[in-house]
């Protein structure tokens, strides 16, 4: 798929510094890793461009099967390990930019996910109701639009006291439910003082739900009225047995938004045991079972992973790939999963 009317200046420029870079490779018998590097990265966002014609709001309204991953910001200044995980999802819908997540102190969502979208990758933007009143909430919210981020998820965030910074003081002013709807306000003109905005912003909300969690009902209740409050789309937490989720998705699908439940790439058997150790985790005793006795602990849960993304394929909107710092393999989750 091409652009609208054609290449831009700006990919024509890509391709002349391939071109270059290449050219000046053959002639002097010799590639570098450095001219190889700028030359697939360049032109693998030019396909990605292409591809991007349409923009994450609006694919929510095909009948495409969505994917999309997430990438966690880097507990530093050093942003090179983010962009070369960043490099491996051009070939997802979008990527989620997590806020902090396990309570676990980051550099900021929102500058990663401007970041993100400079790389011609269509951002996520997370925002925890945890650590951020209303006035903070609302400026954030502001600030993506005004940095052209239109996707936000909005959840409460992990609590404190799963993390590294146990005992510290939370905020929650206002939980999920109010924070989405503070969004649809936001997008009125008006802010939560009744106060004028100069200029409307235009979102894309994303909310969070838990297939796993008993009881189901109430699950699925939660999930109505956070459609009911303006979330337009769900990514879930993981999931691994699909027949459950198959139970849960005929219970909201009513309600004709699109939900990508979230797979977990488990890498390890000491993995498996610190992803059981959280709230609401369950992951099923045949899984353990596989993971435990492979002789390839990874290779067997890129293959647990595309398994269960295949089986999903058959009634589901997508998917929600984490693969949590090990990202070079969702390419390979996705093809094998075909």
């Amino acid at each position: 798929m091409g652009f609208a009317g054609g290449k831009t200046k700006e990919s024509l420029d890509e391709v002349y510094v391939v071109k270059s870079c290449l050219r000046s490779a053959v002639a002097i018998y010799v590639i570098s890793k450095e001219q190889i590097v700028t030359a697939l990265r360049t032109c693998r966002r030019i396909i990605s461009k292409e591809r991007a014609a349409l923009k994450f709001k609006e694919k929510l309204k095909s009948n495409k099967f969505l994917m999309t991953a997430e990438l966690f910001p880097p507990k530093g200044v050093d942003i090179s390990s983010f962009l070369r995980r960043a490099d491996c999802l051009l070939d997802v819908d979008a990527v989620n930019v997590t806020d902090n997540q396990r309570a676990s102190m980051r550099a900021g969502s929102l500058v990663m996910s401007k970041i993100l979208l400079e790389h011609r990758i269509e951002p996520i933007l997370q925002i925890a109701a945890r650590d951020k009143n209303r006035i903070a909430l609302q400026s954030e919210l502001l600030s993506a639009n005004i940095l052209d981020i239109e996707n936000v998820l909005l959840l409460s965030g992990d609590h404190p006291n799963t993390g590294e910074y146990a005992g510290i003081k939370t905020v929650y002013d206002l939980d999920t439910m109010q924070l989405i709807k503070t969004a649809r306000l936001l997008e009125t003109g008006v802010d939560l003082a009744g106060k004028k905005l100069q200029g409307s912003p235009k979102f894309c909300i994303g909310a969070v739900a838990n297939p796993s969690a008993q009881p189901n009902d109430l699950q699925a209740l939660m999930f109505e009225k956070k459609v009911r409050a303006g979330a337009e789309f769900f990514q879930t937490q993981a999931i691994f047995d699909v027949c459950a989720y198959k139970d849960f998705f005929d219970k909201i699908k009513h309600l004709k938004v699109k939900v990508l439940p979230g797979i977990i790439l488990i890498k390890s058997p000491k993995f498996m045991q610190f992803m059981q150790s959280l709230p609401g985790m369950n992951i099923p005793q045949k899984i353990q079972d596989r993971i435990n006795s492979a002789s390839d602990s990874l290779a067997e849960g890129i293959k647990i992973c595309s398994e269960i993304v295949k089986e999903l394929r058959s009634f589901a909107d997508g998917v929600h790939i984490m693969a949590i710092g090990i990202e070079e393999y969702i390419p390979e989750i996705i093809k094998m999963s075909l």
